[in-house]
């Protein structure tokens, strides 16, 4: 197979459309899929070879495959990564970057404000197997090194937070981590790699649910964890190769083709929440509305050190809690009511009822979800069009 050479004079937008391209002897324009689970070898010894890593290759889907392989550069190229291993969901990606790196009796701090499904590998999942969880606001650096203990190994974070976009600052976190002997693992899906890259500012390992923005048509499940060849090699390759969280080819294949466009879509997709965001400030009907590309914003001081841009979402506390933010919804005529979010369709969701419904409204309020939250992941629609119809919604508050 020919192989695309890597320039690293390219742009973001060249690379996402060549970086890792693999061509068989067919001479393909665009990546071909390998559906095959397995491959054959023209001697035992190469097989051998390739089973004892002393020849590279590819053996068996669970562990690597040509398509997902490609992915897996491009992501890394778009990351700024030295390497990268794609997972079958990005839940499994977070699930396998922190379970990789520790074992009973060691220690995991992590921000409070996190995705429920990391809350839950947080604070479930990881004390099951005897690893101790401690949970701190984010943004408070002295509450990071308060949390430290001999035994921690690793800091998680979402920066911005899912669902109401707190912002933490990843370089100081890293450094509070690296003093104490401890890794950094941030959850990046928020800002993108397009506004931020996380393994600049210090981190050692950055997550990705590539089913939001990466694939953003609403199509397949996938994930990616990236970071240094050591962090992959060190913690990653074997527990993906043994347990099988594995992205399929076909997944992978729908995402390489989606990279295409990757920066067309955030770039379009940002520029319309912000000129979204600027008009709906202010307006009667909501409480609160929160946009990191805006100065009003608490953090905006550190969103301009850290990110280059903004974000496709948006979280706007509606009056009347609850009940105002469903007659919202249910309002809504153009954009939909759904838990996925970084799609080409307009998306709303209640978090406190959906992604935060197993949390008491006591750990909700510490984490910024109330009542009357929506999250709005902004689309490729006309921004017009989006903002008549959120207009429109808000007159039957």
């Amino acid at each position: 197979m020919s192989k695309t050479s890597h320039n690293h004079a390219w742009h973001i937008d060249t690379m996402m459309v060549h970086e890792g391209t693999h061509r068989s002897s067919f001479g393909e324009t665009s990546e071909a899929l390998f559906l095959t689970q397995g491959h054959v070898y023209d001697t035992g010894e190469q097989c051998e070879a390739r089973f004892n890593d002393s020849e590279p290759g590819f053996i068996y889907a669970r562990f690597s495959n040509p398509t997902v392989a490609m992915f897996e550069a491009r992501m890394a190229a778009l990351e700024g990564a030295q390497a990268a291993r794609a997972t079958a969901s990005g839940m499994a990606a977070v699930t396998l970057s922190l379970m990789g790196q520790v074992k009973a009796g060691d220690h995991v701090v992590a921000a409070q404000a996190l995705f429920g499904s990391c809350r839950y590998v947080i604070e479930e999942w990881l004390p099951r197997f005897g690893v101790e969880t401690t949970l701190v606001d984010g943004r408070d650096l002295a509450a990071w090194k308060a949390a430290v203990k001999p035994n921690t190994k690793v800091f998680f974070l979402e920066s911005p937070s899912n669902p109401n976009l707190e912002i933490i600052d990843i370089a100081a976190v890293a450094t509070i981590a690296h003093a104490a002997g401890a890794t950094l693992t941030v959850d990046n899906v928020f800002a993108t790699a397009l506004w931020q890259k996380p393994l600049a500012l210090g981190a050692d390992c950055v997550v990705y649910s590539a089913t939001k923005h990466i694939d953003g048509q609403g199509r397949c499940l996938g994930g990616v964890i990236l970071g240094s060849n050591h962090f992959i090699d060190t913690f990653i390759k074997t527990p993906l190769r043994q347990t099988g969280p594995a992205m399929s080819p076909f997944n992978a294949w729908v995402m390489l083709k989606a990279l295409e466009t990757f920066s067309l879509r955030v770039e379009r997709q940002t520029r319309s929440a912000s000129e979204l965001a600027d008009a709906l400030a202010g307006h009667p009907a909501i409480k609160k509305l929160i946009y990191p590309g805006r100065q009003d914003h608490p953090q905006a001081e550190l969103i301009a050190k850290q990110m280059s841009g903004g974000s496709s979402l948006i979280a706007l506390e509606i009056e009347a809690g609850k009940s105002g933010a469903f007659r919202f919804m249910n309002a809504l005529k153009l954009i939909k009511i759904s838990n996925n979010l970084g799609d080409a369709k307009s998306l709303i969701t209640h978090p406190a009822t959906t992604t935060h419904q197993r949390f008491t409204p006591e750990q909700r309020e510490l984490m910024g979800v109330s009542e009357g939250l929506v999250r709005l992941s902004v689309g490729l629609e006309h921004p017009q069009d989006l903002l008549d119809d959120v207009l429109q919604a808000l007159e039957s508050i």
